[in-house]
């Protein structure tokens, strides 16, 4: 079964900015996907080229995958890694080839009449992810707002992904009306999030009060994660909020502090994005999932730096970082390897594409993190439920429950 075409098209995502689709035909099948994009990026992250360059690109990756064998994705993707040239996809665009190389896979699985996750993970694709949900923004994600990007929450009593989501929904519910009592004005950012004119320390107590009243309604633990961001905050020398500087060791023993304050499960780039020693630091002295994002950047030779000074312990996945499935499987590959737990990422420019839900199950993820509301992220949440209904599934285990 050999790819018989493959276009692209110009589509929109979340921020309604122009993003690109690709389409991979082969006799009996299609498969399709979209690129999406993030507004805190990682300066080691593949280059996305512009979409209006799309016959140029579509083009050269047509003459690349036409009468290859759908079903070897590693020469599917070699070959775009080839057509490309470049360590980091500037010539066709990252953007261009992870659309290109999930849609080839999308199109394997469908030609077998195999959901992506079966094809991809096999018969050791039995367990589901928790969902990390994004309720409280601000950073590079909203204007005015707190200084961390992300607050998060990682419902872990939960017994099946509905029951997590709905759970993290009714946090984000919750939010709305604490915020409304307490006169303070919030809006939605680019995930979803409330993004609202409070400080950080505000943000965790708002943020506690809503699980509060949550916990007693669902009857089970809703623990607290942040995503920092922090090379956005780095200016070189400090770490800069919008109501204080800290320094390199400042920031270590503030997030140390953070984690034990609110008994956080989950710190994602709590240090800029070159510091490997800072993220070595900081995991030897806390017991949390301390997650490389613009540290690692889905690139194996990046992880498997950390994993050689004991940089993070959780590696945040995100395919259109790298390029392509291949590489984003080899970063899965030697995290897992490793001990290393996954976390499966969407990015703040989304679109209703639903592979990552799919990758999140053949990867056998820990946690998935794709908003809390919103249709780009619900279409990948609802699609997790139907996983779930369809097959004998459990919820993956959370090695750093306290």
């Amino acid at each position: 079964m050999v790819i018989e075409d493959v276009f692209y098209r110009i589509v929109f995502d979340s921020r309604g900015k122009e993003t690109v689709e690709c389409v991979v035909i082969t006799e009996n099948s299609y498969g399709r996907a979209i690129a999406p994009s993030g507004a805190s990026t990682g300066s080691n992250e593949a280059v996305a080229v512009d979409p209006y360059k799309i016959e140029e690109i579509e083009e050269r990756v047509s003459k690349a995958l036409v009468g290859l064998y759908v079903f070897d994705q590693q020469e599917i993707d070699k070959a775009l890694r080839e057509e490309d040239g470049t360590e980091n996809f500037s010539s066709i665009g990252g953007n261009f080839a992870i659309a290109a190389s999930l849609a080839a896979a999308k199109a394997a699985a469908n030609s077998l009449g195999l959901k992506l996750y079966e094809y991809l993970g096999g018969a050791f694709a039995k367990e589901l992810p928790y969902p990390l949900g994004n309720v409280i923004g601000g950073g590079a994600h909203a204007e005015n707002s707190t200084s961390i990007q992300e607050f998060l929450v990682i419902p872990v009593g939960a017994e099946t992904f509905f029951d997590a989501q709905r759970a993290n929904a009714l946090v984000h519910r919750k939010l709305k009306e604490i915020f409304k009592k307490k006169g303070i004005f919030a809006a939605k950012g680019d995930e979803g999030a409330w993004a609202a004119q409070i400080t950080d320390e505000e943000a965790f107590e708002i943020l506690s009060e809503a699980i509060s009243f949550v916990e007693d309604e669902v009857g089970f633990e809703i623990r607290m994660g942040v995503d920092v961001a922090a090379t956005e905050l780095w200016d070189g020398e400090h770490y800069v909020y919008r109501d204080k500087k800290l320094s390199r060791e400042e920031q270590i023993s503030y997030i140390a502090e953070l984690i034990d304050k609110y008994n956080l499960l989950y710190v994602e780039d709590p240090l800029h994005e070159e510091d490997f020693e800072g993220f070595a630091e900081l995991t030897k002295s806390v017991n949390c999932m301390v997650c490389g994002d613009d540290l690692f950047v889905t690139n194996v030779k990046r992880i498997e730096k950390g994993i050689e000074i004991g940089a993070a312990n959780t590696v945040l996945i995100k395919p259109n970082q790298i390029g392509t499935l291949t590489d984003t499987f080899k970063a899965v590959k030697v995290a897992k390897d490793n001990d290393y737990d996954i976390v499966v990422s969407h990015r703040s420019g989304e679109t209703e594409d639903e592979t990552i839900a799919h990758l999140s199950v053949a990867f056998n993820a820990t946690l998935i993190k794709c908003g809390v509301v919103g249709g780009e992220r619900i279409a990948k949440l609802n699609e997790l439920i139907r996983i779930e209904d369809e097959d004998y599934m459990t919820m993956t285990k959370i090695r750093w429950l306290r």
